[in-house]
């Protein structure tokens, strides 16, 4: 029986948009975006940001240099480049939901390859049309960059089931990511794959009635 529900993030509860990313992060200079963001994992300094190996100042330092011309970003600008990734307001309906299994008894947790600078965003009232930030909606948020640790790395997975004190046979995973996915099921882990930016509530809703 399916006791929990870890949800991933971009993509699945925000919408995610490599597009929009692509054009905030050459507004601020970087001429060879593509080639440096990824759409499902970050490589280089993007991805140490992620893993926690580096921090929000050495990432801004970093970044700059790679600017054309190079020069000295701001905390404002490095934001506003990584919030070209949210594709959009967040649909409520989605997080209403995410509340309603709450409600009927269900743990929630975010477990996802995310940064300090989506995470602000992800924290502050500018999160939800509601005005509630993501971790009102979720018993723990499992962000990569805090716990030094990313996906598909099993490691991340095994800190979350003992960290929250989950069996793997209760708990059911949500992530757009095949990659994710697979890992996941080697664990034990029930595993959903759902499409990416889609509306998943439905397909939850049947595999909690197995």
């Amino acid at each position: 029986m399916i006791k929990n529900i870890v949800f991933d993030f971009g993509g699945v509860i925000f919408d995610l948009d490599y597009e929009g990313a692509l054009v905030t992060f050459k507004k601020i200079g970087l001429a060879d975006a593509e080639e440096r963001l990824d759409r499902y994992h970050q490589r280089g300094i993007f991805e140490d940001l992620e893993s926690g190996r580096s921090d929000r100042n050495t990432f801004r330092r970093e970044l700059s240099k790679l600017l054309t011309p190079p020069r000295e970003l701001t905390e404002e600008e490095v934001l506003g480049a990584w919030l070209g990734y949210i594709g959009g307001l967040i649909d409520q309906e989605k997080l209403d939901y995410i509340d309603n299994l709450r409600r009927r008894g269900f743990h929630t947790f975010l477990l996802s390859n995310t940064n300090p600078y989506v995470q602000q965003w992800a924290e502050s009232k500018a999160f939800s049309p509601c005005g509630r930030p993501l971790s009102s909606y979720l018993e723990k948020c499992y962000c990569s960059f805090e716990v030094g640790m990313m996906k598909p790395d099993p490691a991340i997975f095994r800190h979350m089931l003992e960290d929250a004190c989950l069996k793997p046979e209760e708990t059911l995973f949500l992530d757009d990511s095949p990659a994710n996915i697979a890992t996941a099921e080697r664990l034990g882990i029930n595993t959903l794959l759902v499409e990416k930016n889609g509306d998943w509530r439905q397909a939850v809703e049947e595999r909690l009635k197995m």
